[in-house]
């Protein structure tokens, strides 16, 4: 990997000497000078992805709920996962968590790529409580899940502007942003509650893949205490395969303005909009932050791709700022990081390169829930199956050259096999839709 060429002592130093500290009551502090951000960072300027010496480095929230659940993933004894997963990564940007310091630092990050105490839990099985050695080496149990306006500061800029999107702020200008992450509210509650009476909190993240098509999960599916859904979620008329509920619906600017017109065809008409439902949104780049500004403020996006759209529209009129959750660049990053690092990270495109949104998705439950349950993601054998579960005629699947879908394929069949989560995986194909001819355009 590129080695960075600045370090987090660079990144304190790039500050305007010119401005002086004042003391509310004694008046300026001669020696001490405000930070302001960090110059930009232009992400071609690298030829592949660079490391900082605080790349790995991340916010994490208070310590975790207790737990009863003895099945949870975070007890885990697989140490890969131990080594790599961090429970409490900060999931979520809000107004209060993006401060000068934060902005600097997440600037040394491309997009897409809060501490926030989560509910203690009452379950012995959980996650937090594996013995799995790897996962226990990387995972951080609190690492910052969500953004708002109080954790990022002219500090939390400077570090996070080292880091491309959507892991930080490169290439980004401090007002441009900031006015948007300054409306981001900080999470009132945690993005699931515990469950009454205690015990585990099992959780189905359900993603795309062809595999459900036939599969007759959705009984088992809704059976879960929540249900995680990404992107283009069509339910209505697929509620046999993949089930009717969503608890939560992650998604960026991209993802819910474009499924309307790209999956109309397939009975899509807007996003899941089920009564309480939380939405979380992944900052992408410059067009999710301007699509916050609308979002937020209640009216009209005023500049960008989405100029003149009203972003509320979108969300089926559930939108509530009290259950809206913006994830945090250094959670997304710690996923890249610790669990989905391609080798594309080292080729000229690597500004391009993240993890898909389902697997930001899976590993947002990983750190929520005590038990997971994977639907719908690739398996060993996805040529079996079409792209897509709603998919009637039988079509290839289609690999993204920003994701890395086989790097990620063998990492949900390894957290499978440690028992981390279970991935639903089918072990014959007699309900496969009929084949297609032509090729994917």
């Amino acid at each position: 990997m590129e080695k960075g060429n600045s370090t987090s002592a660079d990144v304190l130093a790039q500050t305007n000497p010119g401005k002086e500290l004042k003391n509310d009551q004694n008046g300026p502090i001669r020696g001490v000078v405000a930070e302001t951000p960090m110059p930009v960072l232009i992400k071609s300027s690298f030829k592949k992805l660079p490391e900082w010496d605080f790349e790995d480095i991340y916010n994490q929230d208070a310590p975790p709920r207790q737990t009863t659940c003895a099945n949870s993933l975070r007890n885990s004894e697989d140490e890969s996962f131990k080594k790599n997963v961090l429970p409490n990564i900060r999931l979520y940007m809000h107004k209060d968590n993006v401060n000068m310091s934060e902005w600097n630092r997440l600037s040394h990050f491309n997009n897409p790529l809060v501490l926030w105490g989560l509910s203690m839990m009452t379950c012995a099985n959980s996650l937090r409580n594996s013995e799995d050695e790897s996962f226990k080496k990387n995972v951080l149990p609190n690492i910052r899940l969500y953004m708002h306006k109080d954790n990022v500061n002219m500090s939390e800029w400077n570090r996070l502007s080292h880091f491309n999107n959507p892991f930080g702020f490169m290439g980004f200008k401090h007002d441009d942003v900031m006015t948007s992450v300054k409306l981001i509210p900080k999470p009132k509650e945690p993005l699931l509650l515990p469950k009454p009476g205690g015990g585990c909190v099992t959780c189905a993240v359900v993603a795309g893949a062809g595999i459900l098509n036939g599969s007759k999960n959705g009984k088992e599916i809704d059976a879960h205490d929540y249900v995680f859904r990404m992107n283009g979620a069509i339910t209505k008329g697929y509620e046999e395969d993949v089930g009717g509920r969503t608890s939560v619906y992650v998604h960026t600017a991209f993802s819910i303005t474009s499924s309307p017109y790209i999956l109309r065809g397939y009975g899509y008409k807007n996003v899941p909009n089920d009564e309480g439902i939380k939405y979380v949104m992944i900052p992408e780049g410059m067009r999710d932050f301007n699509w916050l500004k609308g979002l937020l403020k209640g009216e009209r996006i005023g500049e960008g791709q989405y100029k003149n759209m009203r972003p509320r529209t979108y969300y089926a009129g559930q939108y509530n700022e009290t259950r809206f959750y913006v994830l945090h660049q250094d959670f997304l990053r710690y996923v890249r990081n610790r669990f989905i690092k391609s080798r594309d990270l080292l080729s000229p495109r690597w500004a391009m390169v993240r993890p898909s949104n389902g697997a930001f998705t899976l590993f947002l439950a990983l750190h929520t829930c005590d038990t997971v349950s994977a639907y719908g993601f690739m398996t060993e054998d996805y040529s079996k199956y079409s792209n897509y579960y709603y998919e009637k005629i039988k079509k290839s699947v289609v690999f993204y050259a920003n994701h890395d879908y086989l790097m990620e394929k063998d990492l949900w069949k390894s957290l499978h096999n440690t028992k981390i989560l279970k991935l639903y995986q089918r072990t014959n194909s007699e309900q496969e839709p009929e084949k297609e001819n032509k090729l994917i355009q």
